[in-house]
Order: structure tokens, then C-alpha cells, then sequence
């Protein structure tokens, strides 16, 4: 990962280089760069949910989001036919809120991951393409047992010491939702709804598929959002280009407001791509799916 700003380490993250982007782990290993993409969506979804089911703030979410995402890049990285993303995505989550003032028990990560990855009982569409039931499952579908529970904390902490030394131990993530309500103020602006739309904004860009959270620095993830949010609710601001007050170029605001606007359409393709399949989470369904489509290829 690239140098912090000097002098501004924290607000400032250490971002992905090219080489890092274009050569992940996982491509080098045979993996479609679509079906990393649409794994890693799935795995930053798989993270939200987890964390609003164990009650977790959204910047300890948002943290752990960032982390799963930058474990796979470059090939230094994490591959996915080495690991699995739901494994990454749990021991992420585990390891922020460690870091954090709400720190969870590996029993409590465990069992909300065996909710969410329960073909029966979970909501999530990537792994329950039936949709949410209409009637609680049985228990039995998705409470752990005592036996698949130090299964699993074994593999957790495994994982979790894994992110670490991929990452250098470098834990830090600045991210720009505080940041974009200060400069909001700073702009004269005192609107719920301008500020319930920035952070909408910016926790969609979490599942961003340009990875915008790090490729590009808070201060202009913030601004972009705040560009966004005025204009859907008709908010005038400061004439002129307000945006370099901020140390954003006009560049660099059009590539994340486009980033930005294009999530939505991203996931609802996804979708469609995926319309009655599962998203492989696992390396054994990884493996599977890319011989489905070898075999395909070949007509097979």
C-alpha cells in the first residue's frame, strides 16, 4: 500500500497502487476478474449485514469492510482459491471490533455468520436465492454447535492473524463520514436530509466495484458525497469550485461521483447475473464455478 500524507496519517489511509489493482492474488491464481469482483461484493455485503446483526457501529462496519477489501489486493494479497471470503469477512469484522470501544466474542461472530450463510435461513440473496422465508426456520439450520464452534473460532483467529501479517499489521482506516458533515458545516449547510444522504452515499461506496474506499483519500470521498447529496435535494452552494477548498481536483470529484452514482446499478445487475445462484464464498465453490465455466467454454 502507497504512503499516508505526511503529517495527516489520521485522516489520511494508505491506498492501493496500480500494480496492486490490476494484479490481485486471485487473478494470478486463474480467477475471472468478474467473479472476483462480484465474490468481493458479496463478501463487503456479507460484512454490513453481519455487523448490523451484532449490533456493531457503522464505523467499526465500515472499518472491517475496508479491511476484507484491501486483504485481496495485489499479489502479496489473499487469494480467494487459498481462502474463503466468508472466513476473511468474519475475521475482518472480528478484528475492527477488537480494535474498537464494542468489541464481540468470537461465539457471537460465529453465530451470526452461520445465520447469514445459512441456505435456509438467511436473507441475503447471494446465499438464499429463494429469498427471506416466510416462516423462522428451525434452529437447528443455523445455531452452531458446540463442536462446529471451536471448529470455527480456530478458523476465525486463523484468519484473523493471516489479515494481519498480509496487511503489515497496519490496521489504521480513516474514513470520511465524519469528515463530510464537518465540511457540510463548514459550507454553511444545515440539512437532515443533505446529511442523511451523505452517509448513505458513502456506506453504498463501501461495495463500490472501483474500490473507490482505497484507491481514494477521505477528504475526497467526502466531498464527492456532499457534491452528490446537494444536488438530489436542490441545495445551492458557495458559487465556484468549492471543491478545491477541500484539496479534491475536478477530476478526481468527476471519477467518485460517477463511482458513487454507478453502485446501484452494479448491484442490481449483480442481481441479474446471479438470478437463482449463489455467490461462491468458499474455495471449494470458487474452484467449482470456475470449472463450470471452463467446461462451459469448451462446450462441455
Amino acid at each position: 500500500m502507497a504512503h499516508r500524507i505526511a503529517g495527516l496519517k489520521h485522516i489520511s489511509n494508505a491506498l492501493a497502487t496500480p500494480d496492486q489493482l490490476s494484479n490481485s492474488s486471485s487473478s494470478i491464481d486463474g480467477v475471472p476478474s468478474e467473479l472476483e469482483t462480484s465474490i468481493r461484493c458479496a463478501g463487503a455485503q456479507l460484512t454490513q449485514d453481519a455487523g448490523v446483526l451484532l449490533y456493531l457501529s457503522q464505523d467499526i462496519i465500515a472499518q472491517a469492510v475496508v479491511i476484507f477489501t484491501r486483504f485481496w489486493l495485489g499479489a502479496d494479497g489473499g487469494s480467494l482459491r487459498i481462502y474463503s471470503a466468508k472466513d476473511v469477512s468474519a475475521a475482518a469484522l472480528y478484528l475492527s471490533a477488537k480494535l474498537s470501544f464494542q468489541p464481540t466474542s468470537p461465539r457471537s461472530v460465529l453465530n451470526a455468520y452461520n445465520f447469514l450463510l445459512s441456505p435456509q435461513a438467511s436473507p441475503l440473496w447471494f446465499v438464499n436465492p429463494q429469498g427471506t422465508p416466510s416462516q423462522p426456520p428451525a434452529t437447528d439450520y443455523y445455531i452452531l454447535s458446540e463442536g462446529s464452534y471451536q471448529a470455527g473460532r480456530l478458523v476465525l483467529l486463523r484468519i484473523e492473524s493471516v489479515i494481519l501479517r498480509t496487511l503489515g499489521f497496519d490496521t489504521h482506516v480513516a474514513l470520511p463520514h465524519t469528515i463530510a458533515l464537518t465540511y457540510l458545516q463548514t459550507l454553511g449547510v444545515n440539512n437532515s436530509e443533505v446529511s442523511r444522504r451523505i452517509l448513505e452515499h458513502l456506506n453504498a461506496a463501501l461495495l463500490s466495484p472501483q474500490l473507490i474506499y482505497v484507491t481514494h483519500q477521505p477528504n475526497a470521498l467526502a466531498v464527492a458525497a456532499i457534491y452528490l447529496a446537494t444536488r438530489e435535494n436542490g441545495v445551492k452552494l458557495v458559487d465556484g469550485e468549492w471543491w478545491e477548498v477541500f484539496d479534491v481536483d475536478r477530476e478526481e470529484l468527476g471519477f467518485l461521483v460517477v463511482g458513487m452514482q454507478s453502485t446501484e446499478g452494479f448491484l442490481r445487475k449483480e442481481k441479474e447475473t446471479w438470478k437463482g445462484r449463489t455467490i461462491p464464498l468458499v474455495t471449494e465453490e470458487v474452484d467449482a464455478e470456475i470449472e463450470r465455466r471452463r467446461m462451459m467454454e469448451e462446450g462441455e
